[in-house]
């Protein structure tokens, strides 16, 4: 994992299908509330009350167990931040470990190097499946920290919740395990059932992939209150904007708008899947809003391809245990169609 998060070309234009953003844009409904705020709103420090208010409700949680962040990474660094704190007293000198199974999203890395912990990582299973044993191997008397996430970035593997509750269980105590659900929508898993009887859990939400909020930077995090309350100490007060604040509760009271893209999204998934069928191309089924496809040596040609047509997918081929793949962002039914039909023009004509 690199040492510093590598910013994907940002396409101006084309179709944008390398950075799992929600095709479809956010609800108009944010829109709306955006363009209602009034002078003094964007002058003053924003209050939260209300917005906290809504989002515990619509996550069915007490409003003590939720903290907003300025998108899912803020909620990362800082449980990064809260889980270097607890020093390893056993074996004096040795810094705190976050563990990362790969392949994984860059950020856990990135926040492990920034905080001075040290990066250990759990290299995948050839079938790219999460490997729990692997997991329980690895942790260690310095874990502090265990990322997973699920649906995985970037493979849409799913994690069973009691494996979950096992790697939970076998971490050192004040030892931390943060479940990042960023794509929690489009599936639906959870491990919020878990923390009531394991508060060493954490739970990450972004509100950037179903709800359309990427460019707000809406997140939150869910843990019981006193996991939380390290956590509180170093998010700054004022760090979510007015701007979200007032787009999330709009986005979170219009369920047909987020019901409407989940179900573009599973409509996209299957025509990729029979897309790879057609074309012999291993996929992996995803819960999440993009499929992970290996291309092979031709994975590299066929980005620039359509890149070259507006249409932009990512190469996953330098993550371990993705060599020749590449994720494709399923979201808007016709994007997926552009799509799958600039792909099988340029794999089926270099044949």
């Amino acid at each position: 994992m690199s040492a510093g998060y590598q910013r994907p070309f940002a396409a101006t234009g084309g179709l944008r299908l390398h950075l799992n953003e929600n095709t479809g844009g956010c609800s108009p409904g944010v829109l709306d509330a955006i363009r209602a705020l009034e002078a003094e709103d964007a002058s003053f420090y924003p209050e939260y009350e209300q917005v906290v208010r809504d989002t515990a409700d619509y996550l069915g949680i007490p409003e003590d167990w939720l903290l907003l962040t300025n998108g899912l990474d803020e909620g990362i660094l800082a449980a990064s931040v809260a889980a270097a704190r607890t020093r390893v007293v056993e074996g004096g000198g040795v810094r705190p470990e976050s563990l990362v199974p790969l392949p994984a999203f860059d950020m856990y890395g990135v926040c492990t190097e920034a905080v001075g912990a040290t990066l250990k990582t759990v290299p995948p299973r050839p079938d790219l499946q999460f490997d729990e044993d692997g997991v329980l191997r690895a942790i260690g008397p310095a874990t502090r920290l265990v990322f997973i996430t699920s649906p995985n970035n970037p493979t849409g593997v799913r994690v069973e919740r009691d494996a979950i509750g096992r790697i939970a269980a076998a971490v050192p105590a004040g030892a931390l395990v943060f479940v990042d659900e960023a794509y929690h929508d489009f599936c639906g898993d959870t491990a919020i059932p878990l923390l009531p009887r394991q508060p060493n859990i954490i739970v990450g939400r972004t509100f950037a992939k179903g709800h359309g909020l990427a460019a707000l930077r809406a997140g939150c995090v869910i843990a019981r209150p006193e996991t939380l309350q390290p956590l509180r100490a170093i998010v700054p007060p004022y760090s979510v904007n007015i701007c979200a604040a007032a787009g999330l509760r709009a986005a979170l009271r219009d369920r047909d708008h987020l019901t409407h893209y989940v179900d573009e999204v599973r409509k996209s998934r299957d025509m990729v899947y029979r897309a790879c069928e057609r074309l012999r191309l291993q996929y992996w089924e995803s819960g999440a809003n993009f499929v992970l496809v290996r291309i092979g040596d031709r994975a590299a040609d066929l980005v620039r391809a359509l890149a070259a047509r507006g249409i932009y997918v990512r190469d996953r081929s330098s993550e371990p245990g993705c060599e020749g793949c590449v994720r494709i962002t399923a979201g808007v039914v016709e994007h997926t169609r552009r799509c799958l039909t600039a792909i099988e023009e340029v794999l089926c004509g270099t044949r």
